[in-house]
């Protein structure tokens, strides 16, 4: 993926180095695992705070603003603002999220976070969390790709689900989950949002060079490798190396082919249009 001479826009918060929650120990474990089953690529605010009062900690709550100088801070800070530069010309109005960089743990608009949560939006602070010591969990414990654009999936990602608060369909899902019948229905809503933020990732992929001049741009076997990472994070996929049975009931995120398959549409299409998730709930 070409990117270091895109812009930055220096929306960044960065909170790296200034102290933060306690870690969950025992390495890459069932809990830790469990919890980037759940929260990996999306959150639910309000599990956020559930999970801060279990694990405790108190963390930083503003950083440094601006752009990182070094590589892994502007890297994001490149991702970041092309991403943002593509969704201006596919929403009026759009106001970009602020990027968060932080270890450990954090406080944030929606509780405590933690690095085990893996990447996370808020939607109340309208923040994007990245612990970006997920990158090297993502790829050694799951298998995913280790290529640049893998990484700037998960960022897309993150960002899609600004632009679901942004519309407002964020709120409409969490209404109807609240009406559903059972676990299973409510899980499909999440499911359906979760595969649109990949949608909405291919999205951004498909127009990133369009909206830098070139400066930001895929390379051969870039989408390949973000179709990997998304196979590699797929619910399926996490339940099995958990050593459970696939439960598709279960499901939050979206079995690994339906995390590729989205991705690679919102990819073709190039317009969120091609991204309507909740089509077949």
């Amino acid at each position: 993926m070409r990117w270091q001479g895109g812009r930055r826009g220096g929306n960044i918060d960065d909170r790296r180095g200034m102290g933060g929650g306690a870690m969950i120990g025992g390495g890459l474990g069932t809990v830790v695992l469990a919890a980037i089953g759940y929260f990996v690529f999306g959150i639910d605010p309000q599990t956020t705070t559930q999970l801060a009062s279990q694990f405790g900690g108190a963390g930083v709550s503003e950083g440094r603003a601006g752009s990182p100088t070094d590589q892994a801070g502007a890297f994001v800070d490149v991702v970041g603002t092309n991403i943002d530069d593509v969704w201006k010309t596919k929403i009026q109005g759009y106001q970009p999220p602020t990027v968060t960089l932080y270890e450990q743990g954090t406080s944030t608009g929606c509780g405590f976070g933690q690095a085990a949560m893996g990447p996370f939006y808020c939607p109340t602070d309208r923040h994007v969390y990245l612990d970006l010591s997920f990158w090297s969990q993502l790829e050694t414990d799951l298998g995913a790709s280790s290529a640049d654009f893998a990484r700037a999936y998960v960022i897309a990602h993150e960002y899609g689900h600004h632009i679901q608060t942004l519309t407002g369909l964020s709120e409409q899902v969490r209404t109807a989950q609240q009406r559903a019948s059972g676990q299973a229905e409510a899980n499909r809503y999440s499911v359906a949002l979760e595969l649109q933020a990949d949608c909405y990732a291919g999205v951004w992929a498909r127009n990133a060079a369009a909206a830098s001049n070139g400066e930001v741009a895929l390379e051969a076997g870039d989408l390949e490798a973000g179709m990997q990472t998304a196979s590699a994070i797929g619910d399926d996929t996490l339940q099995r190396r958990q050593g459970g049975r696939v439960q598709p009931d279960g499901f939050t995120h979206g079995s690994s082919a339906q995390r590729v398959e989205w991705l690679r549409r919102g990819y073709e299409a190039g317009d969120p249009a091609a991204c309507d998730t909740f089509q077949t709930l």
